[in-house]
């Protein structure tokens, strides 16, 4: 009985080693919306890049609503090629398709890309992040405000993990199409080539999606979506100390809420939970 126990200990281990690596996570089923695990899922947390799933929810809604087109090139401004932070390389003046601009801010979490296409979808910046705080609301995300598209550092700038997982559920839901520029591995801008941020596509099977972030007030931020059979999971983990420690986490998440077959009870003991 005490080896036994033992080893239950060992095999919860390294879920807890992971979840102590981070501030808060949750997972849900995509599909249903339960909640099939969750730790600090209101604890407000900066999104950093999380921030581009809101951004480019409102760029296919244009799509879908015929104000712009995957194929159509917008000019790029000195406001998006001189943006900072992370990048898909524009170059000013140069003029990229918007399906390509989609691919650079999912897979190289590219400031210049989103920055581009708020600015088309928008008008200009303030409109277009006053547009996402009113998806927000509509959306029901009560802790969640964005100061600007990108996810770069600003006062005030908030949102959870539960927030996040029902952003993208919601997202997902409404552009199903949209997860081909999440799992994208790698794809290249005038001969650059460019690696997706996350590393759990293609480590972790069924794994297909979804959106890396990164600042020191937030520390290391997640979501990740997997698929397999007929089982939809989201997971968010935020505040990671560390990318492993963020990445460690999520793929417990995954694993264990595939495992668990739908009970919490039975995904929370994987986690290394006792009750």
């Amino acid at each position: 009985m005490i080896c036994a126990i033992c080893i239950t200990l060992l095999a919860g281990a390294p879920a807890v080693q992971a979840a102590r690596g981070t501030r808060a996570a949750i997972l849900i089923n995509m599909d249903t919306g339960k909640v099939l695990f969750e730790k600090n899922a209101d604890m407000s947390i900066p999104p950093a890049s999380l921030t581009k799933v809101m951004s480019m929810f409102l760029v296919m809604d244009a799509v879908s609503a015929k104000r712009l087109t995957l194929d159509e090139k917008i000019r790029i401004t000195p406001a998006a090629s001189k943006v900072g932070g992370s990048s898909m390389h524009l170059r000013n003046g140069e003029r990229v398709a918007v399906r390509q601009l989609l691919t650079g801010a999912a897979v190289a979490s590219g400031n210049d890309a989103i920055t581009a296409l708020a600015l088309r979808v928008g008008g200009n910046e303030r409109q277009f992040v006053r547009a996402m705080n009113q998806k927000a609301n509509s959306l029901g995300l009560k802790r969640t405000e964005f100061k600007n598209p990108t996810g770069l550092p600003a006062a005030g700038q908030r949102t959870t993990p539960r927030d996040m997982a029902t952003l993208t559920r919601t997202y997902l839901r409404s552009h199903p199409g949209a997860q081909t520029f999440h799992s994208t591995r790698v794809f290249t801008h005038r001969t650059r080539q460019m690696s997706n941020t996350n590393s759990l596509l293609g480590s972790v099977r069924g794994v297909n999606g979804l959106k890396t972030g990164w600042t020191v007030a937030s520390g290391y931020n997640l979501i990740v979506t997997a698929q397999r059979g007929g089982t939809r999971l989201i997971a968010v983990v935020m505040g990671g100390t560390s990318r492993n420690a963020r990445d460690a986490m999520a793929e417990r998440l995954i694993e264990a809420g595939f495992d668990g077959g739908g009970d919490p009870k039975k995904i929370r003991r994987s986690m290394g939970y006792r009750r």
